[in-house]
C-alpha cells in the first residue's frame, strides 16, 4: 500500500495528516533523522525530535539542516491541514533564523506551525523550534505555492 493510500487520499489535508499520525507510518526523512509528527489541528502542526550524533555535522554541532528540517514540515503540514481533497501544496521559499546552537545535550526539540494565512494560490507559515523549558533554537517563515491535484 502507498503512502497516499495509507493516509487517506480523497480526503481533506487535515484527516490525511491525522490518519498518518494514527497509522504510524513514518516517511523516510522522518525516520532517517528520527523524528515524529506529533500533533495537528486546522492550521497548526507539530514535529518532535531529540537530536543525536546522527544529526552533528563536522564543527561540532548538530546541522542546521536538522533544525530546517523540523521548521519545514511544521510550516508544510501546518497549511496542508488546511487544504481540500483536491489540493496539493510545496513549499517555495523557507527562511530560517538560528538562535542557539543544538548539540546532543539540547534534549527533545518541538516545531510549532502555524498558518498566518492562506489564499487560493499562496500560502504563509511561520514556526519555532523550542526545548522542553521553552528556549528557542530556530524560528523560521515559510511560502507556499497552493494548487489544485
Amino acid at each position: 500500500m502507498s503512502m497516499v493510500e495509507e493516509t487517506g487520499a480523497g480526503l481533506d489535508g487535515l484527516s490525511q495528516l491525522r490518519k498518518l499520525i494514527a497509522c504510524k507510518r513514518r516517511p523516510g526523512i522522518m525516520v532517517s533523522l528520527d523524528l515524529e509528527f506529533v500533533e495537528v489541528e486546522a492550521g497548526r502542526a507539530v514535529f518532535a525530535g531529540v537530536p543525536g550524533d546522527h544529526a552533528y555535522n563536522p564543527i561540532g554541532t548538530v546541522h542546521g539542516g536538522y533544525a530546517a528540517t523540523l521548521l519545514d514540515s511544521a510550516c508544510g503540514c501546518a497549511v496542508h491541514s488546511c487544504l481540500t481533497a483536491t489540493q496539493a501544496y510545496t513549499t517555495l521559499e523557507l527562511k530560517v533564523a538560528y538562535h542557539k546552537a543544538i548539540t546532543r545535550d539540547s534534549g527533545m526539540l518541538r516545531a510549532e506551525g502555524r498558518v498566518l494565512s492562506i489564499g487560493r494560490r499562496a500560502a504563509f507559515a511561520q514556526a519555532s523550534l523550542k526545548d522542553a523549558s521553552g528556549w528557542l533554537f530556530a524560528s523560521a517563515t515559510s511560502t507556499l505555492l497552493v494548487m489544485e491535484r
